[in-house]
């Protein structure tokens, strides 16, 4: 049972979308309602145009590994439990400019030690997966090198 991990502030208005998008199972990306550009993290304001207007577009959860590391201890206790494990950074596959930070699971059972971690490559196709830690719904990434 995964527990004691930082978890998000679920009532913060302007990442809400992309929180309540998880725990439907959908990865959501904050947009633009005026110009339209995409970004995350999510906030209240768009970087482009200063528009406070914004809305949400659902993805594919289709990318690639942009970049990773595979932690290891001194870690929180939470995190020390599952030591070493890989945390990559995804660039999404309809904006490559949108990168997500999760951790990459595999195995039947979708977690860490099913990863072998030198087998982890940048550019490695993955998609997202949703796990429930505590009341959050969180992206995590996958693919079929780990299945």
């Amino acid at each position: 049972m995964e527990s004691g991990w930082i978890l998000p502030d679920l009532s913060n208005e302007a990442t809400r979308g992309f929180w309540d998008g998880c725990a439907e199972g959908e990865l959501r990306i904050q947009t633009c309602s005026d110009c339209g550009a995409t970004r995350m993290p999510p906030r209240p304001m768009c970087p482009r145009c200063r528009s406070v207007d914004y809305g949400w577009t659902a993805m594919s959860g289709e990318g690639r590994i942009w970049s990773f590391v595979v932690a290891h201890p001194p870690l929180l206790p939470a995190y020390a439990e599952i030591a070493p494990y890989p945390v990559v950074t995804v660039e999404l596959l309809e904006d490559p400019m949108i990168r997500i930070v999760g951790g990459l699971v595999g195995g039947p059972g979708l977690d860490a030690a099913s990863v072998d971690t030198k087998t982890i490559e940048i550019g490695d196709p993955v998609h997202v997966v949703f796990a429930k830690v505590e009341d959050v719904t969180i992206p995590r990434w996958t693919g079929a090198k780990w299945a």
